[in-house]
């Protein structure tokens, strides 16, 4: 085993320890000569590739701000206030989260949050005829825009909120950001309810709804649905996607590429994740294969 591979007694070194027997050369002298080194270390597979990526993810988190990673005001899924049992269910169900905004008269309203789990006692017996979504709610924590990342994880952990409403400085609700999206820009993406099985690309939810990973190839996709978009300049669905925006896309945004609505269900500031793909129209549907690839 090499020198670098071992301490001087011939026991295997922890990462941390030969991480700093490279920086032992001289200490950098910024954040880009610092990242150099890392990257260098990892080259010499003194550091893992995934060590590697959290450090630079806890790099960029400590520079980043709440307005570089919330979702948009228009993008949230919320709850009116004095809505029933039977109107909440549909954006519920259909949205798949566990959190969400109530409002008032209008989104700059946000005054509370209901957890999907609260709603679990009204299907017993007749207490649905009981509900009123003021029994349920709890209170809302907001933050602005400009605050960092960092210090809106440590106050997440601190008071147990897994949830904020972002305002703009004139106090209305700009969007909404939570604990997954920050920690998911130090770790990468996080799995969820869409999330699919490592070994399978594309998954099969009705006859013309689709969960899809960005790293699809094009090729795989073609086969699947019998169609031929072109591979001639990316390899996978997520950069024909990024060539359709023409930029790096949001969460929740849609784009129609031939007869396919696309909607980004994750993605983060360096990457798209997970797409949700759709028929614009019955009579173009494909006859795509029952089983899941």
């Amino acid at each position: 085993m090499s020198e670098d591979r071992t301490s001087s007694g011939g026991v295997p070194r922890s990462w941390l320890e030969r991480l700093t027997h490279v920086l032992s050369g001289g200490e950098p002298r910024d954040k880009s000569e610092l990242l150099g080194l890392l990257r260098d270390a990892q080259q010499r597979d003194l550091l893992e590739v995934d060590a590697l990526m959290m450090i630079e993810g806890v790099m960029q988190v400590s520079e980043m701000q709440v307005r570089d990673i919330m979702i948009p005001r228009a993008q949230m899924a919320v709850l009116q206030q004095d809505a029933t049992l039977d109107e909440l269910l549909p954006v519920i169900t259909e949205s798949g989260h566990s959190r969400f905004p109530v409002i008032g008269e209008d989104i700059d309203e946000v005054v509370g949050l209901i957890l999907a789990k609260d709603l679990l006692p009204y299907f017993i017996g007749d207490r649905r005829l009981q509900f009123n979504v003021r029994d349920v709610l709890r209170p809302a924590v907001f933050v602005p825009e400009s605050k960092r990342l960092n210090i809106l994880l440590k106050d997440f952990r601190a008071n147990r909120n897994h949830m904020a409403i972002v305002v703009d400085e004139f106090g209305s609700a700009a969007g909404l950001v939570t604990i997954e999206d920050v920690v998911e820009q130090i770790v990468g993406e996080i799995e969820d309810e869409h999330d699919i099985d490592e070994d399978i690309f594309i998954k099969k939810q009705n006859d013309d709804r689709f969960i899809i990973k960005a790293l699809t190839p094009i090729e795989e996709f073609n086969d699947y649905f019998k169609c031929d978009f072109s591979d001639e300049e990316f390899d996978t669905i997520g950069g024909l996607v990024m060539q359709a925006f023409s930029r790096m896309p949001e969460r929740g945004e849609e784009i129609t590429i031939g007869c396919y609505q696309i909607k980004v269900l994750s993605a983060d500031s360096r990457r798209i994740h997970l797409l949700e793909v759709s028929l614009v129209a019955e009579d173009v549907l494909p006859d795509v294969e029952d089983e899941d690839r």
